[in-house]
């Protein structure tokens, strides 16, 4: 292995071993099980049918005289508040979310069937929706691996897979994603340099897809404690920071310069020898080291240079 490529493993091995570092989130302590619940057509009859036997009870007992009818009475009034009960029981859900059940501070479950349900009455019923959601970050300003201030936002595709984590983990699951999200948009920025310039070790630039790949990685970390899953994250904006972005474009171009000087010397230094090979194959004329060396610079000269050369006619000898 070589210095350049144990320097670029041994920094991707320090990055990885920061990343887990500031990655490392407390393990979820309550987990997502199915409540208690029954659908809620039936209760909802059976709630109606108590309601109403218990007002044709009240009727009947008022109808009684005595202490029949208002033995009958009271039974009415205890059979309307169970239909009521009952009624209060009910709630719906609808597609693309649940309810979160909670009974005396206890969690007792979640509710992901949709339409009309019944639940225990006395129970919280906390609408939690599992809709896939996106959160684009402003655009921040942050300091590359390098230390050059560039301008960094992506944009992150999320949902929530666990109601019980998202609900009782967390204060806000939504604030903290958000929060989680551009933390580790900063993380990832300072981790790699913006442009590689010639080495071999990764590049916000030139690296879009393993740089986002490693983005969605650390974000489903950071926010697996919330219930959170991450389906995928992508760099919105990138660029350098205006203080310095003329700077860099003048190197970038000069860059490109250099590597297209260094192909046309190469190609020109290929012609140069290819032609002083076919003038020896063909004996057109026999050449010594001077002018050979002549010979050289003037066709490096006009292969090599920006504009177009202005021959000179010999009309004297070879060497004269």
């Amino acid at each position: 292995m070589s210095t350049v490529q144990a320097e670029t493993t041994r920094d991707t091995e320090t990055t990885g071993d920061a990343a887990e570092t500031a990655m490392a989130m407390p393990a979820p302590g309550i987990r997502e099980h199915r409540a208690v619940h029954f659908p809620g057509m039936p209760m909802l009859g059976a709630g109606l049918l108590t309601l109403l036997a218990g007002i044709a009870l009240i009727v009947v007992g008022v109808v009684v005289a005595g202490g029949t009818g208002i033995s009958i009475a009271v039974v009415g009034v205890l059979v309307v508040l169970a239909g009521l009960v009952t009624l209060v029981g009910l709630f719906a859900v609808s597609p693309g979310e649940a309810r979160v059940l909670q009974f005396l501070g206890r969690y007792t479950g979640t509710v992901r069937a949709t339409g009309l349900q019944w639940a225990n009455p006395l129970s919280s019923k906390q609408k939690i929706s599992t809709r896939i959601r996106n959160h684009e970050t402003s655009v921040m300003k942050v300091n590359d691996a390098d230390g050059n201030p560039i301008e960094i936002a992506a944009v992150v595709v999320w949902q929530v897979a666990d109601t019980a984590q998202a609900s009782f983990e967390v204060d806000n699951f939504v604030e903290f994603v958000e929060t989680q999200t551009e933390t580790a948009v900063r993380h990832i920025a300072t981790s790699y340099p913006y442009d590689n310039q010639g080495a071999h070790a990764l590049s916000l630039r030139e690296n879009a897809d393993e740089i986002t790949g490693k983005l969605s990685e650390e974000i489903a970390v950071r926010v697996r404690s919330a219930g959170v899953e991450i389906i995928e994250s992508r760099l919105t904006h990138l660029a350098y920071a205006p203080e310095i972005a003329q700077a860099m474009l003048q190197r970038q171009q000069a860059g490109a310069v250099v590597a297209a000087r260094r192909q046309l010397v190469e190609g020109a230094v290929g012609m140069v020898d290819l032609a002083l090979q076919r003038l020896n194959e063909h004996d057109v004329v026999e050449l010594d080291e001077e002018r050979k060396a002549a010979m050289i610079s003037n066709l490096l000269v006009v292969l090599c240079g920006d504009r177009a050369t202005q021959p000179v006619v010999n009309t004297g000898s070879l060497y004269h």
